[in-house]
């Protein structure tokens, strides 16, 4: 069985660098129209590449924490695509910064929680109603940290990405009668990100991947797989699920 994504529409957002870029490519790859947003770097190789493979693409500027920004973005991104959209990876996050609990202000709880959590629940309510053909897929990124907690100074990461658990679940159950699928993926170490570039070590990298029974940390390309099988016709009696990957770094 093939994956075939010919006539369908998607949005990425934060899909100009990372895993992002890798998800925007790999659905481009599969036969979709790709619209990705940015909030800090333009990177419009992707936009580039995904229209050297013969298909639409645009790249718009998103603060995916304003919901009246995503409010006013979302029916331009619908408008460009034919006026739906079928496929949504909510994909913007951050770490933001590594704070103990016993420093931490108000003001860094709430930005990580909005970039991580609120985030997703605005551009799947904004989205939404462009989401109206009776085909839907919706994929939330979390990570592993909502699993075991994140590394030091990440609990206000961990309790997002972890809340996105919860989303995904709620979102599963009511909107499935629209024949529109949302389901998550929770990445571990996934190295050639920025992420993990600027937030890890070149000792705590070897250090995590000496306790992965795989014993390699992961690429982009690793959770842009998981994505393109959840939002394909072969995962269309899959919803509500995360998929982990992390190498059997955690597993239920």
């Amino acid at each position: 069985m093939n994956i075939n994504l010919i006539g369908k529409n998607a949005l990425v957002t934060g899909g100009n660098t990372g895993i992002g870029q890798a998800i925007a490519l790999a659905l481009a790859q599969a036969g979709a129209d790709v619209a990705v947003t940015y909030f800090s770097n333009p990177g419009e190789q992707t936009v580039a590449a995904i229209r050297t493979l013969g298909h639409k693409s645009l790249m718009l500027h998103l603060d995916a924490t304003d919901s009246a920004e995503v409010n006013r973005v979302a029916p331009e991104l619908a408008r460009a695509l034919d006026g739906h959209i079928d496929i949504l990876v909510n994909n913007a996050g951050h770490l933001v910064g590594r704070v103990p609990v016993a420093e931490m202000s108000d003001e860094h709880w709430h930005k990580v929680i909005d970039v991580n959590l609120s985030s997703s629940f605005y551009c799947t309510k904004a989205v939404l109603p462009f989401m109206h053909t009776g085909w839907g897929r919706i994929v939330n990124m979390s990570s592993l940290a909502g699993r075991n907690g994140g590394g030091n100074g990440a609990v206000a990461y961990a309790a997002a990405k972890a809340g996105l658990f919860g989303l995904t679940r709620g979102l599963a159950k009511e909107l499935a009668p629209v024949g529109i699928t949302v389901n998550a993926v929770a990445p571990g170490l996934i190295l050639e990100t920025p992420f993990h570039e600027r937030f890890n070590t070149e000792e705590g990298k070897r250090a995590t991947i000496a306790t992965i029974p795989l014993k390699r940390g992961g690429v982009p390309d690793d959770v842009a797989g998981a994505v393109l099988f959840l939002v394909s016709d072969l995962a269309s009696f899959v919803t509500g699920e995360v998929i982990e990957i992390n190498g059997g770094a955690w597993f239920k």
